[in-house]
């Protein structure tokens, strides 16, 4: 009887041992896929990714773009590519030609969006152990984002030998999401739960919610629990981004209105053409980055600091010039003046037009302006995070020349009493045509910062003069400080408004709030002081 036993063993063994090798033998399991239907493909898919054989993988992305065919003589299955009117068949895994067939020779093998999934998940397994530490990290976010108890096994040896700390976080994000769909104790869920929480974002919520369904009930209060935490953290996050937004938006606003806070204080002038000067500082930035294209392509990480000067001094010409032709024939007469500085703004951009076309320019950014970065739940980007640096660096250089130099003191003596600074020997006509010019200057230095994040067009200008005109009058016509809170203040409240009224409404809302607000304080909130009026 034991003979007999063992004689019926031994030849169970002998009859499984080739079913056991062909299981375990990628090709012999891709070749199975020739007949295979959805379901019988998606466990063959498993057992292919079990084998742990990186040869299978173009073989699998084949499936999943549709490459992937059997020979209707012998069920052997290959990748296929296009070759004339024919197809050329490549072996799955070594990746060799083997012939060139016809078409009615052999048969697609179909695949669902179920299949797809299922191939991303069994690629990401399978890259998880590459040498290569970008394909590790794609892998991690494949099982991340198709998460697979099957895997799970393999993210955990993966994760045993990992040294890289952002692949290693990834991957534990990874088997966090794999361990929710596995079968592994309540505990090991639970702490695969916190580290979903500990990681937030609307993927987690995506997945903890995904798990919610099938979850046990003694688990459910912990998921809820999760859900609710990373849902309060996102809306906190939301909210500082808004918040970075509405400081980013006010940086413009203050470098296109700073300039014109000093004219408009200064002189009394409605500078209609003031939008034009920060476009011809654009335009600055776009001719210099030209030359060192054609010229000097190494210096082109330098091509912003080259525009700074350029772009000051051609603007500020171009404003003396306008001041001492046109303006100062004009003083006292505010309704020739706004219309004056209005068609000088429309000469500005048809010539403009007819130098440089109607189109847009491309003004690049040097790679230290290139990116963004993440910071908490909100990511902020380097071109604009510069801007802000240097609408700051600007406003103070500037407050240290009106506060510390003799300019700046004849300045601020003109502003609060012209006849006092005129008997007093300062030359108030040379005083409105610099101040005329640096505000201009300054007009065009921010026209490089906006080169960087706005389209370089004729009409650059229009869309920030009646919001810079907005924030003078709200912030105190003459004082920086004012400015500078009138921008920013006007910034962020802009970027509130817009998710919930849209962008021309919440224009206009604030638009109507700043009316209100100089009924009730008409030198808005920061007012000189001692300026008199004058006869």
């Amino acid at each position: 009887m034991l003979i007999r036993f063992f004689t019926l063993f031994f030849l169970f063994l002998s009859l499984a041992a080739p079913s056991l090798a062909q299981s375990a033998d990628p090709k012999s399991l891709i070749d199975q896929l020739a007949k295979a239907n959805f379901k019988q493909a998606e466990d063959l898919l498993m057992q292919i990714a079990a084998t742990g054989d990186t040869r299978v993988v173009p073989a699998l992305e084949a499936f999943a773009e549709g490459d992937l065919y059997f020979r209707k003589s012998d069920n052997v299955v290959f990748i296929a590519k296009p070759a004339g009117s024919k197809l050329s068949l490549i072996d799955p895994l070594t990746g060799e030609g083997v012939a060139e067939v016809a078409k009615s020779a052999v048969t697609k093998i179909k695949v669902n969006n179920n299949l797809r999934r299922a191939i991303r998940s069994a690629l990401g397994g399978l890259t998880l152990l590459s040498p290569d530490r970008a394909i590790r990290l794609q892998a991690a976010q494949q099982v991340l984002q198709s998460p697979s108890a099957e895997n799970l096994d393999l993210v955990e040896a993966a994760l045993a030998k990992e040294t890289d700390a952002e692949v290693k976080a990834r991957m534990e994000e990874a088997r966090a999401v794999s361990l929710l769909t596995s079968d592994r104790p309540i505990e090991d869920k639970r702490a695969a739960i916190e580290t979903l929480k500990s990681k937030g974002g609307r993927d987690a919520i995506s997945v903890l919610g995904g798990a919610l369904g099938s979850a046990d009930e003694e688990l459910r209060p912990d998921l809820e629990a999760a859900i609710a935490s990373i849902e309060d953290t996102l809306v906190f996050w939301d909210m500082a981004q808004n918040v970075w937004y509405g400081v980013s938006l006010g940086s413009v606003l203050l470098l296109a209105a700073i300039g014109l806070a000093i004219t408009f204080g200064v002189m009394g002038i409605i500078n209609m053409a003031h939008g034009e000067m920060v476009m011809l500082g654009a335009y600055s930035t776009f001719v210099v980055q030209q030359v060192i294209r054609t010229s000097y392509p190494g210096l082109f990480d330098w091509s912003l600091a080259i525009a700074l000067p350029v772009a000051f001094l051609v603007t500020g010409a171009v404003g003396f010039a306008i001041e001492r032709g046109v303006i100062r024939f004009l003083y006292g007469r505010p309704l020739e003046t706004l219309l004056a500085t209005w068609g000088i703004s429309l000469i500005l951009q048809q010539a403009i037009r007819s130098i440089f076309g109607p189109t847009n320019q491309e003004v690049g950014n040097p790679s230290w302006m290139s990116g963004s970065f993440p910071v908490g739940g909100m990511t902020i980007t380097w071109n604009r995070l510069w801007i802000v640096v240097f609408a700051l660096s600007i406003f103070f250089t500037l407050l240290v020349v009106m506060k510390k130099s003799a300019y700046g003191l004849n300045m601020r003596a003109v502003t609060q009493n012209r006849r006092m600074a005129s008997s007093m020997g300062i030359r108030t006509p040379w005083v409105d045509a610099l101040t005329f010019a640096l505000g201009s200057g300054i007009a065009g230095i921010a026209g490089v910062a906006l080169s960087q994040i706005d389209n370089v067009s004729p009409n650059l200008g229009q869309s920030y003069i009646i919001d810079s005109f907005m924030v003078v009058v709200f912030g105190g016509v003459g004082n920086l400080w004012g400015t500078l809170v009138g921008a920013l203040s006007l910034g962020v409240l802009n970027k509130f408004l817009e998710p919930s009224v849209g962008a021309v409404l919440g224009k206009i809302l604030v638009l109507v709030l700043i009316i209100l607000f100089i009924q009730k304080r008409p030198r808005g909130l920061f007012a000189l002081k001692g300026r008199a009026v004058e006869a």
